[in-house]
């Protein structure tokens, strides 16, 4: 709920008080109810504070602990705070008021450097033992809140976000060129594999899941949690999974309401935002308020086109849910004069480095402004959904039975999906064999492709060596190599591939004084949906099984069951930009030939990527993969120009 900052002396020395308020004064860019900051001999801690939850009402921060000589600053919320009473014996009259820093530091009394492996929720925090002389802090599992470190000149400095180290003694705004080269060459939306470092040169980052301790002279990292799938649950129908799932759900959805302003949440027309949005809107019933929902359709005149089962105006499906669930205030957004190139110097600002979400930038940025108006303190999402509560791949789980030699169920399976979706069985099968071993497939003819363009300028790739380190975390394959079961695998295993939502979330969220809060992404969510057995996921023929049946009477039918059309937000990303489409193209060309991108792009694969889109702007190309990259390529650019 805060912008943290701070400084440690190494040596124990005093600190340059004038250090401490140049951190502080960097922050006042954002909103804040209030900031404060702590000092003791070769420690400062600071906090812009936000007030989202009803216990920070005046929570001070940074605190200190007398009795137990414990400092903390923290941007924090715990979700399991009742489980957490109980653990530390909170007594009941507290339980109410008790803010997260201060669950937090009395969790540290308790569990010391295990601290971070009891809490869920989103949190970035430090703390001070001044008993032990050592500084402490952590980041939650996925990373939902940043924390950025500096260290040079005998000093330890850290914040939320990047710029205010960029002015501590001994930073400089040098371009990270290991950090570049994995941004350019990693052709999904993951930033980088290494999870400590950024941008620049200078400043580095805690990974997500991870703990800090810093005694002396000595900083030492532990990763603190990693996500890998428990014991199968065995229960004994699939009405007892059913309930299970609401129960777990309903608990994550619950806990992210927990704010003294107006809630809100973003709704498409699926199953993940409609599933948080039904679940909320009933408990915010039941507490007498409604649920502001925020949903974003394509700009007026725009036409789909050729998506195939996908659809741009999802807005049909996204009153069904508002008609069926009530208490529901919608609010529908299509930002008219916005494009993604409108927004790209503010994103750069906001986020303080390039970024690849280029179809989702305007309407998402637009929804926070909107929700900041509105007066929202938590915004609901369900970014994770497909990973967790909406998992079940009807066709890669065919795929699976034929790798386990399970002909039976796979037949049953099969014959059900063609059945239901009226499918060609022929065109199931190819596509089924070509999942069951995608690795042979790639092999065949058949699955030969041509090689896609390369971002990065080849050059810089090998003298920064950057393939082999992809190679480790197989991000040199396509995602078509790889089974949908190692892609989930990896997607938990690995902290680097979750980070930049958390990145974004942070920092949208201190811009607008509105929090992102995803239910599918809870700990608790996650772990039980790593424990149910894959038979729970696809059942008859039926993808998304388990949440499909137990949001049954929760979400109308026309959502719920819907198997055959899905959304796709910014598909009118191109045709929004027919204003700007001349000036567009001419900076495309002046970014290939600027010699300073060019020695990072490889501007022989934009000139023929932007002879191939041609001059006119096709809505087609929003997905293609030439916009893609010359999209990519402008960021970049941008950001590579602010550092000239």
């Amino acid at each position: 709920m805060s912008a943290i900052t701070g400084i440690y002396h190494l040596q124990q020395q005093p600190l340059d008080p004038g250090l401490g308020r140049h951190l502080m004064q960097e922050l006042q860019r954002y909103p804040a109810d209030e900031s404060r900051s702590w000092e003791d001999s070769g420690v400062y801690f600071g906090c812009h504070a936000q007030w989202i939850t009803p216990e920070s009402l005046n929570e001070t921060l940074p605190f200190y602990d007398a009795k137990r000589r414990l400092a903390i600053t923290a941007d924090a919320i715990i979700d399991n705070r009742e489980e957490l009473f109980g653990q530390l014996q909170v007594p009941y009259e507290d339980r109410t008021t008790i803010p997260d820093s201060l669950l937090i530091l009395l969790a540290y009394a308790k569990w010391g450097e295990q601290t971070p492996v009891h809490l869920v929720g989103d949190f970035a925090f430090m703390i001070w033992d001044e008993h032990r002389r050592i500084l402490f802090g952590a980041r939650d599992f996925s990373g939902n809140r940043t924390l950025y470190f500096h260290r040079s000149g005998g000093l330890f400095s850290f914040c939320t976000v990047i710029h205010p180290l960029l002015g501590m003694p001994g930073a400089d705004r040098k371009l990270n060129e290991q950090w570049t080269s994995e941004f350019l060459a990693i052709q999904v939306r993951t930033d980088v594999t290494d999870g400590f470092s950024t941008v620049y040169q200078a400043i580095e980052q805690l990974p997500p899941a991870h703990s800090i301790s810093v005694s002396g002279e000595r900083i030492t990292f532990s990763r603190y949690c990693t996500l890998q799938a428990p014991r199968t649950l065995r229960l004994g129908s699939n009405a007892e999974y059913e309930e299970a799932f609401r129960e777990i759900f309903g608990q994550a959805v619950r806990d992210r309401l927990r704010t003294h302003l107006a809630a809100g949440a973003n709704l498409s027309g699926g199953l993940d935002s409609g599933s948080v949005v039904s679940f909320a809107a009933g408990e915010l019933r039941r507490r007498g308020k409604p649920l502001h929902t925020f949903s974003s359709y394509p700009v007026d005149g725009f036409t789909d086109f050729n998506i195939g089962r996908r659809v741009a105006d999802e807005r049909p499906y996204i009153r069904e849910t508002i008609k069926h669930v009530g208490n529901i205030e919608p609010s529908f957004l299509n930002f008219p004069e916005r494009s993604f190139y409108t927004e790209l110097d503010e994103w750069l600002d906001i986020l303080e480095m390039p970024y690849k979400f280029i179809e989702n930038s305007y309407w998402l940025k637009g929804i926070f402004e909107q929700a900041q108006q509105q007066g929202i303190g938590v915004l609901l999402s369900g970014q994770r959904g497909n990973w967790s509560v909406s998992w079940g791949p009807a066709l890669d789980y065919q795929a699976k039975l034929i790798r386990d030699f399970r002909w039976i169920a796979f037949y049953h399976e099969n014959k059900q999906y063609n059945r239901t979706m009226q499918a060609d069985r022929r065109k199931v099968l190819q596509i089924v064999g070509r999942k069951a071993f995608p690795s042979l497939a790639a092999l065949l003819p058949a699955g030969k492709t041509e090689p896609l363009p390369e971002l990065i300028n080849p050059g810089f790739a090998r003298r920064t060596e950057v393939q082999q380190r992809l190679r480790a975390f197989q991000l040199d394959r396509p995602p078509s190599a790889q089974t949908i079961y190692d892609i989930r695998r990896n997607h938990f295993e690995q902290p680097n591939i979750w980070n930049v939502n958390g990145t974004v979330a942070t920092k949208l969220s201190l811009k607008y004084r509105v929090w992102d809060r995803d239910p599918t992404n809870d700990l608790r969510v996650i772990r039980f949906c790593l424990s149910v057995p894959e038979g729970q996921y696809v059942q008859n023929g039926v993808d998304r099984s388990l949440i499909r049946r137990a949001m049954k009477g929760m979400l109308p039918d026309e959502v719920r069951m819907n198997r055959k059309r899905r959304g796709v937000q910014g598909a009118d990303g191109v045709y929004r930009m027919i204003p700007h489409w001349a000036t567009f193209q001419n900076e495309l060309r002046e970014m290939i030939k600027d010699p300073q991108t060019s020695s990072y792009l490889n501007s022989a694969e934009l000139a023929g990527c932007l002879e191939r889109i041609g001059s006119e702007p096709a809505p087609n190309l929003m997905f293609s993969t030439d916009f893609r990259l010359l999209t990519r390529g402008l960021v970049f650019h941008r950001f590579l120009r602010r550092l000239s």
